[in-house]
């Protein structure tokens, strides 16, 4: 790309090579002639010159970005508007990004949270000058000589997009799509929340190795996954730490931490509960923390955590397990953007199998009021005493199921102590081959059959809703499809046995099977239904 142009607009500065390129621009080395000063130049892409309004947006961002006076943030030196071109000239970090050290030899779980604190550091005194990130990522960190994290390209995205993601016809996105909030992918009104979405989203992803979200599916159907679904819950990081992370990524901002320091003084609590209260002293991390979040850093754990987790945590280097999903977009006077919020699409509901679910769960529900009565004659009588009937042998039956097979004493049968405990409502029994219904007087509540059949039918439902709610989370995947299909079962059977205790109906085999299997169909219907691609 010429350059001349930016050489004629820096007569100040030696320009040199270029030594990086973004979405947002090109970045070119630098030495201001009297000072000897290294420096960066942020060359902004023709496309904010060319729009008169995005143009005086960005000079009135740059004079809020020459004034943030903060460790961790690359500070501005200079900015030049001239000869169509927007220059920002900028301190040069050579030490390199967090990406380059993340996909490189690694980081310690303690390093991931020191170069985390210190990046809320720098935007909580951006926050507070008024000015977002909205591009916050590994490769947005840069370390100087001696180690200190620094946040760079402030407020570029907020100028070129007015804070809405913004992607191209062909679908690629103008910024970083892998940390974009939900509200920032819709063009919501933002607030620092945002910026703590991408940071929490971007320790995760140092802690663990991944992202919260599956890859794949291009940048598209990455946004969509942050806007419709849950993050998936950080692996192998023990509490208190996963549980500040998980907030940090929130789907909703009002469920996230207000700002940038409240989840600072919330990460440096977590990180002196597991690593100890001295242990950004022992990382040797130049880190720069207000007070309160320095506080909470050394306050001694009140629960200690189990050794094993903590030192599994310490001791391994996290590399990153893919290079960059998607490239950002390149802004240039020929793109043609438009919201993201256009091309977004919520995911389809698949009706067919809703119905099916819907459809099989009232079968279900409707199948044991049918039952047919065959006219047997019926006893009816407190089975704690003996059955007074006629005959030698009493054989008493549950579903095909003996219960009880007794001879006529001399009072009448009497039935053993754990016959008498199971039933409820009716069962089946035959007299020397005369079969009849044997009917309860007793409250079926204090029976196995009715209250083991709410217990059953309580269990088999809430893990089904809990397995549904899995789903639609994508916090499982066909391990929850299958498990379904016997909890459906279960629930069936359950309602098949309470309806019968309550009517007084005879339990039948083949009923009990019927409702079964419309159970499963119905578990499994919905979960299919539920599990997002």
């Amino acid at each position: 790309m010429n350059q001349s142009s930016v050489v004629a607009a820096l007569p100040q500065y030696a320009v040199g090579e270029q030594i990086g390129e973004g979405g947002m621009g090109v970045v070119y080395g630098g030495v201001h002639r009297r000072l000897g000063r290294p420096v960066a130049i942020k060359r902004l892409p023709h496309a904010v010159a060319e729009d008169p309004r995005m143009s005086e947006r960005f000079e009135h961002e740059a004079r809020l970005l020459a004034r943030l006076d903060h460790p961790h943030i690359v500070p501005v030196y200079d900015y030049v508007r001239q000869q169509g071109e927007h220059l920002l000239v900028m301190e040069r970090l050579d030490g390199g990004t967090v990406w380059s050290r993340f996909a490189g030899d690694g980081l310690t779980a303690q390093q991931s949270c020191g170069i985390v604190l210190a990046a809320l550091s720098g935007l909580h005194a951006a926050h507070e000058a008024g000015v977002l990130h909205l591009d916050v990522k590994p490769k947005n960190l840069l370390f100087t000589s001696n180690g200190v994290v620094k946040v760079a390209d402030f407020g570029i995205s907020q100028v070129v997009s007015e804070g809405a993601t913004l992607v191209t016809h062909g679908g690629a996105v103008l910024g970083t799509p892998a940390y974009i909030a939900p509200e920032q992918a819709m063009g919501n009104p933002l607030s620092p929340a945002a910026d703590v979405y991408a940071t929490g989203t971007m320790l995760y992803e140092l802690l663990c190795g991944d992202l919260p979200f599956e890859r794949g599916g291009g940048p598209i159907a990455m946004i969509q996954k942050r806007v419709f679904q849950e993050p998936r819950p950080l692996p192998k990081v023990p509490e208190p730490l996963a549980g500040v992370v998980m907030r940090s990524i929130a789907r909703e901002p009002e469920a996230r931490y207000r700002n940038a320091e409240t989840f600072a003084i919330d990460l440096a609590g977590a990180a002196g509960h597991l690593f100890g209260p001295d242990w950004l002293v022992r990382l040797g991390m130049p880190v720069h923390l207000a007070p309160q979040v320095s506080s909470s850093s050394t306050r001694p754990s009140l629960r200690p955590v189990p050794e094993r987790d903590t030192v599994t945590l310490t001791g391994q280097r996290v590399r990153a397990t893919l290079v960059d999903p998607v490239p950002a977009a390149r802004l240039s006077g020929s793109s043609t953007l438009v919201p993201a919020a256009q091309v977004i699409k919520p995911p389809s509901t698949p009706w067919a199998l809703w119905l099916v679910a819907a459809l099989a769960l009232i079968a279900m529900a409707v199948v044991p009021f049918t039952g047919t009565d065959r006219g047997l004659p019926e006893i009816t009588t407190n089975l704690a005493n003996p059955v007074v009937e006629q005959g030698e042998r009493l054989v008493v039956s549950l579903a095909g199921i003996e219960l009880a097979d007794v001879g006529r004493g001399p009072a009448g049968f009497e039935l053993p102590g754990a016959t008498r405990w199971i039933v409820g409502g009716a069962v089946l029994a035959s007299i020397d081959g005369r079969e009849l219904l044997l009917v309860s007087n007793q409250t079926p509540w204090l029976s196995l059959m009715g209250t083991g059949s709410v217990l059953l039918l309580l269990f088999a439902f809430a893990y089904l809703e809990s397995n549904l709610r899995a789903l639609r989370r994508r916090q499982t995947g066909m391990a929850a499809v299958i498990a379904s299909v016997p909890l459906g079962f279960t629930l069936g059977v359950a309602v098949w046995l309470l309806v019968s205790v309550l009517l007084e109906h005879e339990p039948t085999t083949s009923m009990g099977l019927t409702c079964g299997v419309l159970g499963a169909a119905a578990a499994l219907s919905a979960s299919l239904a539920s599990r997002r691609p």
